[in-house]
């Protein structure tokens, strides 16, 4: 199996799995509430704590912000709603762009139909970035919060969150990014950023999934957007996951280091060049989506005109390689992506993309199989297209 769908998920890394396992599978002590009082809460207690301030310290922050969720999109959620929610004294209006992750979108239109928020949704450029003067000229009076996602993650264009941000600082607007497919590939600390709220999700860097965290700068208020107890200061309630979140940690910790050191991150785009010099060699009409210049370094987002995504997609698995169309939230379905035609993608075009993604199991050899792989997988449609146009034409007109 040839894996390039790492920005829908990354295998489990040994640290993470060696770090939940004493949680896991240990006695008594090892399985109590952290909310208890007794000895095997208070040392559950003691994990998530120790756990929260090695996240400070990684985000230059304080511990009192952080809050651990259960992933990217109750990340993203209780960051929007709860803003949203507890603000709209001083205004109603709310800004996002139209490339953002389902998770933003979908949480920021609920506001608007169900809530009574205004909602302006930005376009982006041909290259799928916000142009920070757009974001100016759609600031109100009674603006709120804008949400711009760092990283995207079916094309890996990276936003100028520094410049947004600060834009909105200026007006005292709260601004919040949905870091996801950045943390653990790129440096994305929230006070170089400017940004009051940050996301992130731990399956995305190697860790457990169903685990994430959400930065809340110090003196923002939120409301909780569930109810039921008092954890993570009143923001967040429920049980908390002492192996997730210690997992989630152990494997920040590797992707932190790599990330200092850069060389995974050269490496991996070497793959990427590779593999679209040879996706143009093969399919001449191939399209790239985003620049390379301002695209995550990972990330090879690709359309092949002429052709049937789903069945590309389809044949690639059976020729035992995994990729993936675009968003892995839309529950296997594909359909054409909502980002690429934000940015100008025709539909028919978009429905033909497909979104390969590297990590740190990627190799050469797996390039070279998987354009051994894309290669009969086009020739196989081809000749299927050929084969369906000459059962149009008339029998004696064939003869």
């Amino acid at each position: 199996m040839i894996y390039l769908d790492y920005n829908a998920t990354t295998p489990l890394c040994q640290e993470a799995l060696e770090a939940m396992l004493p949680w896991l599978q240990g006695g008594h002590e090892n399985h109590g509430n952290p909310s208890s009082i007794h000895a095997p809460g208070r040392k559950a207690r003691a994990a998530i704590d120790e756990a929260r301030d090695q996240w400070a310290q990684w985000l230059q922050a304080k511990s009192h912000e952080i809050i651990f969720t259960a992933g990217g999109t109750e990340s993203d959620n209780l960051a929007l709603l709860g803003l949203a929610r507890r603000h709209d004294q001083k205004g109603n209006h709310l800004i996002t762009a139209s490339t953002e992750h389902h998770a933003v979108l979908h949480a920021m239109e609920t506001l608007r139909d169900r809530e009574g928020f205004k909602l302006t949704i930005l376009p982006v450029q041909s290259d799928g970035m916000v142009d920070p003067e757009r974001l100016r000229e759609a600031l109100r009076p009674e603006t709120i919060l804008v949400s711009i996602m760092e990283t995207n993650n079916e094309t890996g264009v990276i936003q100028p969150i520094a410049e947004l941000a600060a834009i909105c600082r200026e007006r005292g607007v709260f601004f919040h990014t949905d870091a996801v497919q950045s943390f653990g590939k790129r440096s994305c600390l929230p006070m170089e950023l400017g940004v009051d709220a940050l996301s992130l999700a731990a399956h995305k860097f190697y860790g457990p999934k169903g685990v994430g965290v959400l930065w809340l700068r110090s003196g923002v208020s939120i409301n909780a957007i569930q109810h039921g107890g008092f954890q993570e200061n009143e923001r967040r309630p429920g049980t908390e996951d002492v192996a997730s979140i210690v997992g989630m940690t152990a494997a920040a910790k590797v992707a932190l280091q790599s990330v200092a050191q850069g060389v995974e991150a050269r490496r991996e785009e070497a793959l990427r060049k590779q593999l679209w010099e040879g996706i143009k060699k093969i399919y001449p009409l191939a399209n790239r989506h985003g620049t390379p210049e301002q695209t995550l370094f990972n990330t090879l987002n690709v359309s092949f005109p002429h052709t049937d995504g789903e069945t590309l997609i389809m044949g690639l698995d059976l020729e035992g390689i995994a990729v993936s169309s675009g968003s892995a939230c839309m529950v296997g379905s594909v359909q054409a992506s909502h980002v690429l035609q934000a940015m100008g993608v025709s539909p028919k075009i978009a429905q033909t993309a497909v979104r390969f993604s590297l990590g740190r199991g990627t190799t050469t050899v797996d390039i070279e199989g998987t354009l051994l792989g894309l290669e009969k997988v086009l020739k196989r449609q081809h000749q299927a297209a050929t084969a369906m146009t000459l059962r149009d034409i008339p029998l004696e007109q064939i003869k």
